[in-house]
C-alpha cells in the first residue's frame, strides 16, 4: 500500500489541510493519507504550538468520517526536533509492508535543499507536491532562492494541480482571537472543540 504522509503542526487544522490530503487519497496513484502531527517542527517556536494532544485530537475529530485519511502521533516518541529522514526510516522500519511518499507544499519544495538528509529523502520517497499562493513575506524570505526549484523534474516529485486555499492556521489563531468569525474556515466538530476549550482565545 502506497502511503502518502502529510506532515503538519495542524495548529489548528483547517478545510485547506483537508481539501488537500483528501485531493491526494482520492485523485493520486496514493492509496491513503496519514496526516502526522509534529509536536516540534524545527524551523518553528514550539511555545506557538498547542499542547500536542490537543492538534492530535482536532484532527482525529476533523477526519474521523473519511476512511482514505488517518492521524499518527508517531513523532511524538520520536527525538526531538522531529527530522522528516528519521521518521521515514522509523516509519519504513515499523510498517515494511507500506511504501511511504510525502506531501508537501511547493514552497516546501523550493527550500528542500535546507532539510535533513534531502537527497536521501528524494531517493527512497516520491513527492507529492501540491501549489501554494506566496504572500508577499513569504516571496521576500525567498529572494535568496530560485523561485523555480530545481527538483521540480526530479522522476520521484510528481507535481499536483490541487485545489489550494490562501488561508493559515496563523490567520485563524488572530481570528479567533479578534474575535472574528471562522465558521466556514474549520470543521464544525473542531471549531466547536476548539470554542468549548477556549483555545487561541
Amino acid at each position: 500500500m502506497e502511503i502518502g504522509l502529510y506532515f503538519g503542526t495542524f495548529n489548528p487544522i483547517h478545510v485547506g489541510h483537508l481539501i488537500i490530503a483528501n485531493y491526494m487519497a482520492d485523485y493520486t496513484d496514493l492509496d491513503k493519507v496519514w496526516l502526522i502531527v509534529s509536536p516540534q517542527n524545527p524551523m518553528k517556536e514550539k511555545n506557538t504550538l498547542l499542547a500536542d494532544i490537543h492538534r492530535l485530537a482536532l484532527v482525529k475529530i476533523a477526519i474521523e468520517d473519511n476512511e482514505n485519511l488517518s492521524v499518527s502521533d508517531i513523532e511524538f516518541n520520536l527525538p526531538k526536533p522531529s527530522y522528516t529522514v528519521h521518521t521515514l526510516a522509523y516509519l519504513r522500519e515499523k510498517y515494511p509492508q507500506h511504501q511511504f511518499s510525502l506531501i508537501m507544499g511547493e514552497d516546501n519544495l523550493r527550500t528542500l535543499h535546507k532539510w535533513k538528509n534531502h537527497e536521501q529523502i528524494l531517493q527512497h520517497h516520491k513527492l507529492y507536491v501540491y501549489p501554494r499562493v506566496l504572500t508577499e513575506q513569504e516571496l521576500d524570505e525567498l529572494r535568496d532562492y530560485h523561485l523555480e526549484s530545481p527538483y521540480k523534474k526530479h522522476p520521484n516529485v510528481i507535481m499536483c494541480d490541487a485545489p489550494v486555499m490562501k488561508v493559515s492556521s496563523s490567520f485563524i489563531r488572530k481570528a479567533i482571537k479578534d474575535k472574528k468569525d471562522i465558521r466556514y474556515l474549520l470543521t464544525d466538530p473542531v471549531q466547536r472543540y476548539i470554542e468549548e476549550m477556549h483555545f487561541y482565545e
